[in-house]
């Protein structure tokens, strides 16, 4: 299509790290007149990590929710996504994990999946614990509770504790953090489902199905064995954090199904298949009627 996104070639001599290349998963690099480094991610076999990545960083965009800059890219002819570094000005992140542990009893920084005390509770605390002023934590739990919402309408199951953060000056000047930008997306929009599977769940009428039973990585309570799914995680906290996820929420004004369909159809042809294309759209269509009903 005429107004496709552009693909961003990666050439060799950009590679900061090569020895990272070796397990074949991701790898920095800069350009020589950018100042700014990107991290290429290889999408695993068999599915559209790298479409996904794109199609959410757009998402994100056009409803004002902070977000890693994300292109499609190529490299030795090999597709994937790139990424923007957002640790500049002198700052470091922080994953989630490690404040965790340092503001949870008994945390394990280590245990990425199943990790049941990666509560919307203890992200709080985290908060509390960091910005210090009252309003201050206010809007960052904000900034997260924005993530959720992005993450119940595209599907992300994700969201670990590795998956979001802070930045922090070298320093540790407590004034001067940051909530990171929503990042890593790639789990997202249907992209592990064959077409078979996906032309399937359209003709049975089940797509609500898909979305409701996608186990999240933030749990609602440490009781759980698994996190909920990231719609029914925003259905439990919006009336119990009315004052984050009702602000949250109406970020969601901005969208509609034109606009979802319009993200989703810049993917290039050749990089999406009509049946993954269709998905996604009618997924996210799916998703953003339940959010949507939260506040009618």
């Amino acid at each position: 299509m005429s107004d496709a996104y552009p693909i961003v070639t990666v050439e060799s001599e950009w590679v900061i790290n090569p020895e990272e290349m070796g397990g074949k998963t991701k790898f920095w690099y800069g350009k020589p007149d950018d100042n700014t480094n990107w991290l290429f991610k290889y999408p695993r076999p068999n599915t559209g990590e790298h479409w996904a990545e794109k199609i959410a960083s757009e998402i994100a965009s056009l409803i004002g929710i902070t977000h890693a800059k994300v292109e499609l890219a190529e490299f030795q002819g090999e597709r994937g996504s790139v990424t923007e570094s957002f640790a500049r000005g002198g700052r470091v992140l922080h994953h989630g994990n490690q404040m965790l542990e340092v503001t949870v009893d008994g945390y394990n920084p280590n245990q990425k999946f199943r990790q049941s005390s990666h509560t919307l509770a203890n992200i709080w605390k985290v908060m509390d614990a960091i910005f210090l002023d009252p309003e201050s934590a206010k809007q960052a739990k904000l900034i997260i509770a924005e993530y959720t919402v992005l993450d119940a309408l595209i599907g992300n199951t994700d969201r670990h504790h590795e998956n979001w953060g802070i930045l922090r000056r070298r320093t540790g000047d407590k004034g001067r953090d940051f909530v990171a930008p929503s990042y890593d997306h790639a789990s997202s929009l249907g992209r592990e489902l064959r077409d078979e599977r996906r032309d399937r769940l359209m003709a049975e009428n089940r797509i609500g199905d898909y979305a409701e039973r996608g186990r999240g990585a933030i749990y609602w309570s440490e009781d759980e064995r698994y996190g909920p799914s990231p719609l029914e995680l925003v259905r439990r906290a919006a009336p119990t954090y009315p004052d984050l996820f009702y602000s949250a929420l109406a970020k969601l004004q901005k969208l509609d199904e034109d606009s979802i369909s319009t993200i989703v159809n810049r993917v290039p042809d050749n990089w999406m298949s009509p049946a993954a294309r269709t998905f996604a759209i009618t997924l996210m269509c799916y998703n953003f009627e339940q959010l949507r009903g939260m506040i009618q």
